[in-house]
This record gives structure tokens, sequence and C-alpha cells, in this order.
């Protein structure tokens, strides 16, 4: 019998508030229960926020007031998964930590709330945040099953670059597998947090615990994403997902676009205080902070090749409250195939043709300009164009288990985009170990030898 699911990725961004990004990921998890999906993986840091474009007003040998009031917001938006600093691993997920006294439950209740929406939707979760446990941040991604909760957490192990100022190193031995069962189909998952898919001992170790759904959740835009997630497809003979956010500046905190407004209400220093504190001699501590946007750790201007064509299956939804004009089942009544060209512009429904007769369908109901030329999916070069302006343009997408693209990249969608692949055969993860299995018959492992601290390599149970 063909083992088949329904795999999808949510394009969304985080809103300004915990509490508004995880109703809006309910919103995301309903309308992919209506759109069938079994599994849905949101971006990396969807929960508590990518700091893009801010410097935290730090630089080598110094860190400014104002940097650690923007540290302060940005703390405070980190959700509190009720873990430890170290991270207490299957104790975290059996719920045998300690509870304060009076208290019927550990954190700031995030951890409920997600598994309430899969639970009222049936909908396997994974998602990206930001965790707050004692002093210090982490990057993470949390497993939420509809039966069972969470059943799994891991901390990135290697923030990239200037993350590593505001998030700790998570333990290796988070790297752990966790193994559900959906339709009868059994799935062996597994998260690489962005760059750390970059790490080829840490794919391994995921290769190793024989994975067939590699998640990835990803800040990163560049044009070199879709090829090394390809690659780690061909390598590990499992699907793989992608999800990363897509963001206009005026999406990013108050604190990082006008950190001087925002932090002087907050800020508890006199007026006698330096501007900059500074470490070395010579220094003029008392200049003003000139903030700056930084370079970008993560790129945003990416080009991208053409998409390979996908299965008539698969298809591109753009979940919202708001009404949706047309399903997959539907489309073919609305146009012509491949594409019915017509000039002009239209309001019964938003449907932006995609190449090989798929669709994007975008929530509202305002005009959308139907011109063909109108429609390319390649990326462009965002404009300078102040608010407006695209810090990061996405790039979700999903692959085989052979590297073929099977949906996306996604570009410029920053509304909950959903991207889904239809009719997914688990089995073509056992077809391709005919000649490749990296962990097994190819891996020479009289040879070579791989050990991670705190990680049982062999596959779960």
């Amino acid at each position: 019998m063909p083992k088949r699911l329904t795999l999808a990725v949510s394009q969304s961004h985080t809103l300004p508030t915990t509490a508004a990004t995880l109703t809006a990921l309910a919103s995301n998890a309903q309308e992919a229960a209506r759109q069938g999906v079994d599994l849905l993986l949101f971006p990396e840091a969807y929960l508590g926020g990518y700091p893009r474009t801010c410097n935290f007003g730090a630089a080598v040998g110094s860190r400014s007031p104002e940097g650690r009031e923007q540290f302060l917001q940005y703390f405070h938006s980190a959700v509190d998964l009720g873990d430890t600093p170290r991270g207490a691993g299957d104790d975290w997920v059996e719920r045998k930590l300690d509870l304060a006294k009076g208290q019927d439950r550990r954190g700031d209740g995030t951890r409920e709330v997600l598994e309430k929406a899969a639970t009222e939707t049936g909908v396997f979760l994974v998602v990206g945040l930001v965790e707050r446990a004692g002093g210090s941040l982490s990057c993470a991604v949390v497993y939420v099953c509809p039966k069972e909760g969470c059943i799994g957490k891991r901390r990135k192990v290697m923030p990239t670059g200037s993350e590593r100022l505001v998030w700790a190193q998570g333990s290796p031995s988070t790297l752990k597998a966790v193994t559900t069962t959906i339709k009868a189909v059994k799935l062996t998952l597994a998260a690489a947090i962005c760059w750390e898919n970059y790490m080829p001992l840490l794919r391994y170790s995921l290769y190793s615990q024989n994975v067939n759904l590699y998640l990835a959740p990803t800040a990163d835009a560049r044009d070199t994403w879709l090829p090394l997630m390809r690659t780690i497809a061909c390598e590990s003979r499992a699907y793989v997902l992608s999800a990363n956010q897509c963001v206009r500046r005026k999406h990013l905190p108050p604190w990082i676009r006008s950190p001087a407004s925002e932090t002087a209400e907050s800020s508890t220093a006199s007026k006698d205080t330096p501007k900059r504190e500074d470490n070395s001699s010579g220094a003029k501590a008392e200049e003003t902070q000139q903030y700056k946007i930084c370079a970008l750790d993560q790129g945003n201007m990416p080009k991208t090749p053409e998409p390979t064509p996908v299965d008539k299956a698969h298809g591109v939804i753009s979940p919202s409250p708001l009404h949706i004009g047309g399903t997959p089942s539907d489309l073919d009544s609305r146009t012509d195939s491949p594409v019915k060209q017509r000039k002009g512009r239209r309001r019964s429904s938003n449907l932006m043709p995609m190449p090989d007769n798929h669709f994007l369908a975008l929530p509202g109901d305002s005009a959308v300009d139907e011109s063909p030329e109108k429609h390319d999916t390649k990326p462009k070069a965002p404009a300078d164009d102040g608010e407006e302006e695209l810090v990061c343009r996405g790039g979700s997408c999903i692959i085989g288990p052979t590297g073929e693209v099977l949906e996306g990249p996604l570009w410029d969608v920053e509304d909950g985009g959903l991207l889904i692949a239809r009719d997914i055969d688990f089995e073509d993860c056992e077809r391709g170990r005919l000649d490749l299995d990296v962990a097994g018959s190819y891996s020479r492992n009289d040879a070579f030898e791989l050990r991670v601290a705190g990680l049982d390599l062999n596959p779960p149970p």
C-alpha cells in the first residue's frame, strides 16, 4: 500500500506581538487542515522573531546602552517553554520538571497553545522559535504531535555571525531525531536550523539516524540555499522542507526600526550616563552611538534558477482567515490550460498564474493584474523604497528524495503563504537507497566514524 502524505511549509513572518503571532499560527494550521495537510513547517525564529538588521549597539570592545535596551525588548519577545537553561531533554518532553508552588505548568503557556493548535487541527506542527531560559536566548525548533503534544525540541548548536551575540549555543544532544506515525506512514524526522545545514558532520549525524523527513527552517534567502537543499535531499534520500520568512522593513519591530525613540521611554540610565561603554583605552565613550543598518548575516537578493517542473498534484495555497478565491480542485474551471492569458484586472478572486499550470491563491479581494508579464516568479532586486523594502524575500521550498524540486522556491509572498506538496510517497525514500545510503551501504563505516557528544547516532526504534 502506498505511503503517501501531504506536506506544507508556511512562509509567514513574525507579527508585532507573540500573542498575534500565535493567533496567526493557529489560523495557518486551520487552513492547512482544510487543505488536507498532514505536517506543517514554520520558519526559523517565527515565534520571538529574527532580529534582522539589528546590531544591538555592539562593536568589538564596546556595547551601547541603547543596544542593551534593544536586547531587553528582544528578550521579552522570546517565549518561555518551561525548559532549563542547559536543556532537560526527555524530562522536559515528559513534563517531569518541578513546578513552582501553586502553578500547574512551567513556562508562559506557549507550549500549551501550540499543543492545542495541533490537537484541534490534526496537523503535525514543526515551529521555529526563540526560546528564553534563565538569562539566555536560544534559537530552537519544537515538534508538536496532534495526539501526544510536544514530542521533542532542539536548540541551534551554532548560531551564525552576529546571532552569536544574542543566541546561546545549544547542546548537540538535541540533534536527536523523533518518530511519529501519520496515516500509517512512519516518519523519522529531524531539523537542522539555517546555516547548521552547511555543517557536513551535523548533517551526517541526522543521516545516520535514518531520517526520511529532513526539516530546514531558515533565515537565508540567498540563491545558494536552493542548491544546498537539493544536495541534502540527494545525500539523505529524504524529503526536505525549508521554510523562510518574507519580511519588509515595516514588519521589523519598532525597537529595530527606531531604536532611539523606542528605548528612550524604557531606559533607566541617567542623563550623566555615558552614551557608550568602551573597553579600549583612549576611546571616546561619550560619543553618541550612530545606528547604521549592518550587513545582513543572511542574504536577501537571490538569483534563482527556473523552477523545476512539478507534478500537477502539488499546489501553492495561501492560508488566511479571509476568503480564498479557489482551491486546486476548481482551478481548471476558472482558466484554460496551461494559462489563460487575459488583459485587464479582476476582483472576483486573486489567483496568480504560476509556471506549469499552477496558481498562487492570495487573500483579499483587491484587483489583480492578470497580464502574464506581471506574474514573473523569478526573484527581482528589492526596490529601495524605505518601509516597503524587502529585507528578506523568502524562498521556501519542498524537495524530493533524489533532489528534484517539488515546490518553490516561493519569493515575495509575505502574508501567510502555504507551499503544499500533495501525494508524497515516502517509499521513494527507500527506492532511492538502491544506489546511495550515505550512512549505511555507501558509508564505509569500517574506515570512517563519527561521534557526537551526548547523541546516539543509531536510528530511533
